[in-house]
Order: C-alpha cells, then structure tokens, then sequence
C-alpha cells in the first residue's frame, strides 16, 4: 500500500473507531459517584461554549489516547434502557457516523462488529472490521454500557465505547460517554505524519490559547482527533434517542447537530450524507423503522 494511502487509512480507522476501553483500575463510577460529578461539573454545563449543557475532555497518556464527553441530554433515562440495551440497537446508533458503513450482530454471543471505511466514499468492500463485546448494566438509577474490543487495524489495540447515565429532574439525563484506545509506535508516526500535511487544518474543541489575530486558538494534533470524535459519537447517541424508531428522522438531528460545529465536524453535504447512508440501509436489508 502506497504511503500516502497507509496514512490516510490510519487516520481514518482512529477517527471513526476511537472508542474506548478502560483499564481495570479505572472503574466505571456508580450512580452516587455520577451524581457527585454532575454537581460539580454544573457550573460548566450551565455555561458551556459549546452552546449546550456540555463539557469535552481529551487526554494523551502513554500509548493510550482518551476523549469523553459528560453533557445534559433531553431524554429519561428509561429510554436508554428501553433503546439501548440490544446490540442492533447499537449499531443503529454508530451507523450514524458517516464513516461507519455497515454493522451486524451475533445475537447468541452479543457481539456487533462494525465496517469503518477511511472515507465515506470509499466501497464498503474496502472497509476494515472491529468485533465488540456488548455488556449492558441498566436499572431506574443509573445506566452503564460498554462496547470492547481487545484488537483493531494498523496495530492499534483495548478499545471500549462507554455510555453511562443517570436521570435528572425534568424528564432529562446526565451522561458521561468516554473513549480511550492504545496504538503501537508505527501507529503513532503514520498518525502524527496525516495530522502535519493531510489534516494539517483539522481542529479540536478546547481552547488553548490565541491565534496572532486575537481568535482562539484551537487544539489540534491527536487530541483534536480526539475531541472531533468523541463529539461526533455523543451527537449520535443524542440524535438516535430522538428518534429510535424513524430512521430518516435521526439521520437529519445527527447531520443538523453537526453542522453547528462546521470548522470541526462539516465533512460533506447533507444531500451525500443522505445518500450514502440509504445505501448502507438498503444494503444490510433494516425491516424495522
């Protein structure tokens, strides 16, 4: 493979499957622990420069990067347990990234594993394949799920989507949804090299400074990867509540989410992104809404 291609493949297999896998020693906190971060996290939710109750974080350590995502989102609780339980249900919701191409279930072993393209353009026969483990945890309180995967392309490795939430007053949630994935050193430099010429341009969410013209700066790099990922991922799993059972609908809230953040998240027009993802359901054969 050309380089030019094994970089733009390395790209793209970390910024559509970031997602994350958690170390043993960093526990998923329980409900109260929850609830403890969503009062000390209020101040920023309420005054968030996102334009929503929203607070994104992104990490570098180690081999390991990590993005997440707490924010306020306007569904009950019951409806995470009632959509996102079965893992169809999962792949409903990741098929509304645009480089997620197509997704199928083991029913018996709970697992789904998804075909992630480089580019939304690119024939889904030339997709690579990530197998995740699905567990779900859900009562009235609290809401926990996690997607692993021990193995991915280009030597990257321990990815783990994790939702968790807990109910609010008013009919609404506190969601923390986090990802983390390790990467070999080859894995790295092909990145490194695609972030400092082909995605030279592409930017985070955080602020870390100003431009020479007074504008704020920023972050990019990994961590803006990162960040543009898991925000995209935390918009998906808004916009399939919003619409669990009428799939032109979610694809509309998910595409229109997106467009509020045009310098980080407008990869193409809302008329391809339409098409290409009818040509995803009309190819899997979806029966249901």
């Amino acid at each position: 493979m050309p380089v030019r291609n094994l970089v733009r493949s390395l790209a793209a297999a970390l910024a559509a499957t970031c997602i994350a896998w958690s170390p043993a020693s960093a526990a998923t906190p329980a409900a109260p622990a929850l609830r403890a971060t969503y009062e000390k996290l209020a101040p920023d939710l309420a005054n968030s420069p996102l334009g929503r109750p929203m607070v994104l974080k992104s990490a570098e350590t180690g081999a390991g990067l990590k993005g997440e995502v707490y924010g306020v989102l306007d569904h009950p609780l019951s409806e995470f347990r009632a959509n996102l339980v079965k893992p169809t249900r999962w792949c409903e919701m990741l098929m509304l990234h645009v480089n997620n191409r197509a997704c199928r279930v083991d029913e018996a072993r709970k697992t789904l594993t998804l075909s992630v393209v480089r580019r939304y353009d690119i024939p889904v026969e030339e997709a690579f394949e990530l197998t995740f483990q699905v567990r779900v945890n859900a009562t009235p309180d609290h809401f926990d799920a996690k997607l692993s995967s021990g193995k991915g392309p280009f030597g990257t490795r321990n990815y783990l989507i994790s939702v968790e939430g807990i109910p609010l007053d008013g009919g609404k949630s506190f969601v923390h949804f986090s990802y983390t994935y390790e990467q070999g050193s080859a894995t790295r430099v092909a990145t490194k090299t695609y972030l400092s010429t082909l995605g030279r341009d592409k930017v985070g969410f955080t602020v870390v400074g100003k431009e020479p013209n007074g504008d704020p700066k920023l972050i990019g790099d990994m961590l803006g990867l990162v960040e543009r990922n898991a925000m995209r991922y935390f918009l998906a799993l808004d916009a399939y509540l919003g619409a669990p059972n009428n799939f032109e609908k979610r694809l509309t809230l998910w595409y229109a989410a997106t467009q509020k953040y045009p310098r980080q998240l407008s990869d193409l027009s809302e008329a391809d992104y339409l098409k290409f993802k009818r040509m995803d359901r009309a190819r899997q054969g979806k029966a249901h809404p």
